[in-house]
């Protein structure tokens, strides 16, 4: 009796705890804010996605998918129908799309905008509104797999030709024209060493002495300006004797000048007085004897008579 009573005991202590746990996983699943439904119904493949998946906006969990099904009224389209808060800023220029959870294949709502502002999607006749569904990055890869494909196979076969037969020849003679050609730069290298040796660095010698003989000369010629401009040195002297030289043409243009220019103006005058005594002697010579007296009248003059006629 004892073993059945410790038995029925620990029956009913098992049924209350688990009526406990059902009863705490029911409240702490339980949704605590109000949800509207939206649908989305589309042709694209929902591969992963299961009824009580999440959907996020921008990352942020606001609700849970509630149903998924096929569209009465689109043959072949798949209608899922979502539960999402009221307080989530679901607007007409929301769209959504289908993301992944790692590597365990499950997939989610993903909804985003273009960042616009745009009214508040709202209810059609009384329907849930409909939320338009984009292709992901697994769609859009599936629909350009065969695309992709078709590139790889054609790459695969122009590797195949490049690494055929012939190629693999050609790319042996080239790699063997390679050594040759680096063979023959080797050889060069070695020929132009030796035409540097015996015909370059005689040339540099040479021109290094030019450059010490042009050192030289300049460092004399830099003494010589030096010696040149020391004081009282041949340049203190020239620019004295050029202001000596200065002031003699002075007093030359200040003193003797201005006699030189006197006693040429009297010479001058002599010389017209003496012209003019000359054309009187050559006009009268008989003053040399007689006098300055009268002069007689020459021909076409009054008072002339001609020798010899009546006066």
């Amino acid at each position: 009796m004892e073993n059945k009573a410790h038995a029925m005991a620990a029956g009913i202590f098992v049924v209350a705890i688990t009526i406990l746990l059902v009863g705490l996983a029911a409240w702490l699943t339980r949704d605590t804010g109000e949800r509207d439904p939206y649908e989305i119904s589309t042709r694209e493949t929902i591969t992963g996605l299961q009824a009580q998946a999440a959907v996020r906006y921008r990352g942020v969990e606001v609700g849970k998918v509630a149903q998924i099904g096929f569209d009465p009224k689109v043959q072949g389209n798949v209608l899922m129908r979502l539960e999402i808060d009221r307080d989530a800023p679901v607007t007409k220029d929301t769209f959504a799309t289908l993301g992944f959870q790692g590597v365990t294949g499950l997939a989610f709502v993903q909804l985003d905008d273009t960042g616009k502002p745009a009214p508040r999607l709202q209810p059609e006749d009384g329907h849930p509104p409909r939320i338009p569904l984009r292709p992901g990055l697994l769609s859009k890869l599936m629909d350009k797999g065969e695309i992709i494909l078709d590139r790889v196979e054609e790459a695969t076969g122009r590797m195949n030709k490049l690494l055929g037969d012939e190629n693999q020849k050609r790319f042996s003679n080239a790699l063997d024209n390679l050594g040759s050609a680096a063979a023959d730069a080797g050889q060069l290298a070695k020929r132009l060493d030796s035409t540097v040796a015996t015909r370059v660095d005689p040339a540099i010698a040479s021109v290094q002495k030019s450059a010490e003989q042009v050192g030289r000369t300049a460092a004399d010629f830099s003494q010589t300006a030096k010696r040149l401009n020391q004081k009282d040195g041949p340049m203190d002297r020239l620019a004295e004797g050029t202001e000596a030289l200065s002031h003699a043409a002075d007093s030359f243009n200040s003193a003797t000048l201005p006699r030189i220019n006197r006693v040429t103006e009297e010479t001058s005058r002599a010389v017209r007085q003496l012209g003019r005594t000359a054309n009187t002697i050559n006009d009268n010579p008989q003053s040399l004897i007689f006098g300055s007296g009268s002069v007689v009248p020459g021909p076409g003059e009054p008072g002339f008579t001609a020798p010899g006629g009546r006066p």
